[in-house]
């Protein structure tokens, strides 16, 4: 990994979620992920994303499953981070909730179909790093405004290439 990110990760602190929850977020960092029609569903999340505030990109990033095996092959996943600066703070129970009603538009399926063991996603939304809003009980222990998702670390390889490209665009 890269010594500046690792750095950054380093000098930042990580939380629970449910910590979290009634904090106003101004930002946060996601992955999204897609393993059945990404080519719809990830523009799709985009759009939406873009209504509650300006997006950044990362390049997306096919992968194949890690659970796949000679005998169970699955879909590769195609893998996408993004840094979403919010219009406005909301808690991270209201973005959390937000994502969850995008992945159901996406007709997200949290059950494997029964008639097969291969799960399809159609999209994925993981929060990895949030920005607090400046007024917050967690600023007080932190030099920096970010916080880790603990639920999500250590980042996926795809997840740090993303962080890695999206720090390189906001930092120039």
């Amino acid at each position: 990994m890269h010594k500046a990110l690792v750095d950054l990760f380093e000098s930042l602190i990580s939380c629970d979620p449910e910590t979290l929850q009634a904090q106003p977020v101004k930002a946060v960092l996601l992955a999204l992920g897609s393993n059945h029609d990404a080519q719809i569903h990830l523009p799709r999340v985009r759009e939406r994303l873009t209504s509650i505030g300006a997006i950044t990109l990362s390049t997306a990033f096919q992968n194949p499953d890690f659970t796949a095996t000679i005998e169970l092959p699955k879909p590769d996943y195609t893998n996408q981070c993004i840094y979403l600066s919010l219009a406005k703070p909301v808690t991270l129970q209201q973005l959390q909730q937000s994502f969850k009603q995008f992945e159901c538009d996406c007709q997200r399926q949290r059950l494997k179909e029964p008639s097969t063991s291969i799960k399809q996603v159609t999209m994925d939304i993981d929060i990895l790093l949030v920005k607090l809003d400046k007024d917050n009980s967690l600023s007080k222990n932190n030099d920096s405004e970010w916080i880790i998702m603990a639920n999500r670390y250590p980042f996926k390889a795809h997840e740090r290439a993303g962080i890695k490209e999206l720090v390189a665009g906001i930092d120039s």
